[in-house]
């Protein structure tokens, strides 16, 4: 079983080298990294190694060092980058779909973001303490996702009057990280609050 690398190699680029614009194929190879960290943290654990995430992008482990010179960067890569999913997917559930089902599609994409918290918690917390703002700037978009489609539904008459977009968030974290909730409850539970949503919600609007 191999070992994980080094947090930071002797080869790790400098700060000028970490800002220059990152070319197409420099962006496409970081992405490439962010899914299959996703992926490895996912099957192996956060505890995974760097060897393993550069074998799953199909490059080299020096290619994933240039990216992220230490694990808790592939931490906050991926994390940041499920934050901006979320967000796209709030967007595109209003852009696309009516007020009712926009909330539904938009707590399954919660759910999926909540999966991949879930896992990377521990090394979250690391992040958080390194990096104050991440958490503040990820909380926010967070809520601003929930505001989106919450609001569109409740000017609707679909959804309740009396809640935003932080209420549900409130509501739908604990249930979607707690790793003692199972998958089964973890549905019920959504479900339920899907449905005390739409209570007192405009008749008119529901049926």
């Amino acid at each position: 079983m191999s070992q994980p690398i080094a947090e930071t190699p002797v080869d790790a680029p400098g700060p000028e080298e970490l800002a220059r614009p990152k070319r197409a194929d420099a962006r496409r190879n970081q992405e490439r990294l962010i899914d299959a960290a996703r992926q490895v943290f996912t099957d192996q654990g956060v505890a995974a190694s760097m060897e393993s995430i550069a074998k799953t992008a199909g490059v080299g482990v020096g290619t994933l060092y240039r990216h992220f010179p230490c694990r808790i960067d592939v931490v906050e890569a991926v994390y940041s980058t499920d934050v901006e999913e979320l967000a796209e997917a709030a967007r595109l559930a209003v852009a696309e779909l009516e007020p009712w089902p926009a909330v539904v599609a938009f707590f399954d994409a919660f759910v999926r973001y909540a999966r991949t918290k879930q896992t990377l918690l521990g090394e979250l917390q690391k992040a958080f303490e390194k990096d104050p703002e991440l958490q503040s700037r990820s909380r926010e978009k967070i809520y601003d996702a929930f505001d989106l489609v919450i609001d569109r539904a409740r000017t609707a008459g679909v959804i309740r009057g009396d809640v935003s977009g932080s209420d549900i968030t409130q509501l739908m974290a604990p249930v979607c990280t707690n790793p003692s909730v199972s998958e089964e409850q973890r549905l019920l539970l959504i479900s339920m609050i899907l449905d005390g949503l739409r209570y007192q919600a405009d008749p008119a609007a529901t049926s």
